[in-house]
């Protein structure tokens, strides 16, 4: 009866094997230990440490733990409830999850190049994929219960590697998309200013960032957008683009008003006078503010009626406040032309009144051109003396042989052209044309001594003893001295030559040195 007794007990003993996950039921709750019941020799010990909440343990309880071995001298069976359940986790990992899946778990312990993290069995989280922005201070997410996305599974080595980055910006994602999908054009919302560059500024709308740009900040001019934003201000603003392919959401200030434009033929008709302020100088013009957005263009030319200006600056200065004409208005393009100097009177309308043709006056050389001399006859009316009106006898080849800047000087009025603002003057008509009577006594043939006034590559210009001036042509000129003539006659050196030609029609001698005595230089 005993044997049959023995063999009926050793068949009811079940057979385990290492590895194998089995259920169980806890037959005593001890101070450190739980008591587990698998149907096998022995009852299993397990810590009672591997429960997570161990006060919610009690007799009767059911349970799989992972069979590790059997202890055949102490009699103790070996069991795991914490393996067990990752064994499980693992097997459901397995069936049920991929790369990219979201599991939950608790960051628990820190180490080398990052955390493991239970998510009901070891996974490892490296450190550059715990935030979403990179941090030094790791330690305060120890403990942490969050959620992760998969980022790899070892089947092989049955390990998986996690990340809390990449889910928090899936998530994100997630709700920039949703909040993407309530916006639309025109909405306005408020955010707050989060970052400010030099073509605008960042704006939190919440999950969401939009784009303020620098010219959809004000109607007027910017120099840079923090003159309108500062970091951390909350702004409201208009919705006014947004591409939902490339998640971007473009915002406005100005158009939450009227476009200042819309009416700016009623407020500044041309013809008007209005006072404005110079925001932008170039070398073209000053630009100047009528009212916050409206900016016109002072041309250079038309800064003043009698000053000379090189740039408008000379004038005007960025924040000055002027008086301007509205000359031209284009809404369409929104151009307005502007001009200071029609604030004032045009001297030259009283040019007529004030000077007649053929009067005497008196001026100073402003200036010195190629082509002439410009005098001045009062502040801002200057008048052209033409190099061929300077002298009756003297070919002048620069007037500023003759004439010097600043140099106080008799003129004549020859012309007035008011329109154009031109006054042509003349020197040399100030006494009568003397070639007449000088040329009277020369003849063809007649020797005469003069002084060279200047050496040119084809010739000599010669000074008469009686003014006149006459070209003595290299051809006139014996060869033998002909062939160096800067070496052989210098300026001012006296030389006798004789008449070859006369031509009236023309004012022009024609000279000769051709068996004249010509001295040694």
């Amino acid at each position: 009866m005993n044997s049959q007794f023995a063999e009926l007990y050793e068949s009811s003993i079940r057979v385990y094997e290492e590895g194998d996950i089995v259920k169980g039921t806890v037959v005593a709750v001890r101070n450190r230990e739980v008591v587990i019941d698998i149907g096998y020799k022995s009852e299993g010990i397990l810590p009672i440490d591997e429960f997570s909440n161990p006060s919610e343990v009690s007799v009767g309880m059911q349970l799989d733990v992972l069979f590790e071995t059997f202890l055949d001298a102490e009699g103790i069976v070996v069991v795991s409830k914490r393996k067990a359940d990752r064994q499980r986790t693992w097997t459901s990992l397995l069936s049920n999850a991929e790369e990219g899946s979201i599991v939950e778990g608790k960051i628990y312990k820190k180490v080398r190049g990052g955390f493991m993290v239970d998510i009901g069995m070891d996974a490892f989280l490296p450190a550059s994929l715990v935030d979403i922005k990179p941090t030094r201070h790791l330690d305060q997410f120890l403990g942490m219960q969050s959620k992760f996305l998969i980022a790899r599974i070892n089947h092989k080595r049955k390990n998986v590697v996690v990340s809390r980055k990449d889910f928090l910006d899936k998530e994100r994602n997630a709700v920039r998309l949703q909040k993407l999908g309530t916006l639309k054009v025109g909405d306005i919302v408020r955010g707050k200013v989060k970052n400010i560059t030099d073509f605008g500024a960042f704006i939190d709308l919440g999950s969401l960032d939009g784009l303020l740009h620098i010219t959809d900040m004000s109607w007027g001019r910017l120099s840079h957008p923090s003159e309108m934003a500062k970091l951390g201000d909350d702004i409201d603003v208009v919705i006014i683009g947004i591409d939902r392919e490339s998640e971007k959401v473009s915002l406005g200030l100005k158009q939450k008003t009227t476009d200042p434009w819309d009416n700016v033929d009623q407020k500044f008709p041309v013809g008007t006078h209005v006072r404005g302020k110079v925001v932008n100088i170039l070398p073209y013009g000053a630009f100047v503010e009528l009212e916050p957005g409206v900016e016109g263009l002072v041309h250079i030319s038309e800064l003043s009626w009698t000053k000379r200006v090189s740039h408008p600056s000379e004038l005007v200065k960025t924040g000055d406040e002027v008086d301007v004409v509205v000359l031209n208005l284009d809404r369409q393009e929104k151009k307005i032309s502007l001009g200071m100097k029609q604030t004032q009177d045009n001297p030259w309308l009283r040019v007529p009144d004030r000077y007649q043709v053929g009067a005497h006056v008196e001026g100073k050389v402003r200036n010195l051109t190629d082509y002439g001399a410009f005098v001045e006859l009062e502040p801002g009316i200057d008048g052209l003396v033409h190099i061929s009106d300077i002298s009756w006898t003297h070919k002048v080849s620069r007037p500023s042989d003759v004439l010097k800047k600043g140099d106080p000087v008799n003129v004549i009025i020859l012309g007035i052209d008011a329109d154009n603002q031109k006054i042509s003057l003349g020197m040399k008509q100030l006494t009568d044309d003397p070639w007449e009577t000088l040329t009277k006594e020369l003849h063809t043939g007649h020797q005469v001594a003069g002084k060279v006034t200047r050496v040119v590559s084809f010739g000599l210009f010669v000074e008469l003893e009686n003014g006149l001036e006459g070209l003595v042509h290299i051809s006139e000129i014996p060869q033998e001295i002909a062939a160096d003539l800067e070496k052989n006659f210098k300026v001012s050196s006296p030389v006798t030559v004789s008449i070859l030609h006369i031509d009236h029609e023309a004012r022009k001698i024609a000279l000769t040195c051709k068996g004249e005595a010509v001295p040694a230089v």
